[in-house]
């Protein structure tokens, strides 16, 4: 293989995020076999398994001044005959390194082999090319008020303002249900109290649905904080949001949202 060029630190965190992926990435074990197979070095074998790739080849294109070892992995890992007895994870493999790979102007092909393909540079450019995202949160059964909010940039993969417009989504659905006018912890805790609730979770009429009740509303002030007050005043270049954190804030809306489901206005 001729000499290939390095890859920068974001595509290299892209393509370990997707085969260390905790839900559908490799097993620590696969990485393991692979790095042993192609005489790689495993730096870190006990960190997440994401990090453990990422050190490994970051370590060896710094040494080697390639980006080969890479490419010789993704087409060992991609091999169609681990897949015979699962192709749909081959296939959401194949999504998210093509996407990864696309700012470095390639992809996987059908056959598992990395192959050379016009380099992308915008984001939408990338998204075309695997629905990768939407997929993923829609097998899970996400809630459709968090899609329903955030459509347009979960088809960009901007995770940034995909988290934001969901998070306002569930203020917008706490104001349609409960008629109140307020917004934030205010309204969060205006319209879920358990004194003088506005919408009720359950019934309210043990300690444990009180608790619940009251729970829910902590949660959600919480989002509030930690997710929508840093994403609305910060710009997305200093208020970075991962793909993994994404997916974990829009896996809690749809929690909320489901709960939502089943509430009545007191």
């Amino acid at each position: 293989m001729a000499h290939l060029p390095c890859f920068d630190s974001a595509q290299l965190e892209a393509a370990c995020k997707v085969l260390g992926d905790t839900v559908n990435g490799l097993t620590g074990g696969e990485i393991g076999q692979i790095l042993r197979e192609l005489d790689l070095p495993d730096t870190s074998p006990s960190i997440t398994k994401w990090k453990r790739l990422f050190n490994t080849f970051a370590e060896v294109q710094n040494k080697h001044q390639v980006g080969n070892h890479l490419i010789l992995f993704v087409n060992k890992a991609m091999a169609p005959a681990k897949y015979t007895a699962n192709p749909g994870l081959f296939g959401w493999r194949q999504d998210g390194l093509n996407v990864a790979l696309a700012f470095a102007g390639y992809g996987v092909s059908k056959s598992g082999k990395v192959v050379h393909t016009t380099r992308e540079t915008t984001v939408q450019g990338a998204r075309a090319r695997a629905g990768r995202l939407r997929t993923l949160l829609e097998s899970r059964g996400t809630h459709a008020e968090v899609l329903k909010y955030c459509k347009a940039e979960l088809l960009e993969e901007n995770y940034f303002h995909a988290v934001l417009e969901a998070v306002k989504g569930i203020a917008e659905r706490l104001r349609i249900m409960s008629g109140l006018g307020n917004d934030g912890a205010e309204l969060i805790n205006q319209a879920l109290s358990t004194k003088n609730p506005v919408i009720a979770l359950n019934s309210l009429e043990t300690s444990t649905e009180e608790s619940e009740q009251r729970g829910i509303a902590s949660l959600l002030v919480g989002v509030f904080g930690a997710i929508r007050n840093p994403t609305a005043h910060a710009p997305k270049i200093v208020w970075a949001m991962p793909e993994q954190d994404a997916i974990d804030v829009l896996g809690i809306l749809s929690y909320v949202h489901r709960k939502l489901d089943n509430a009545t206005k007191v």
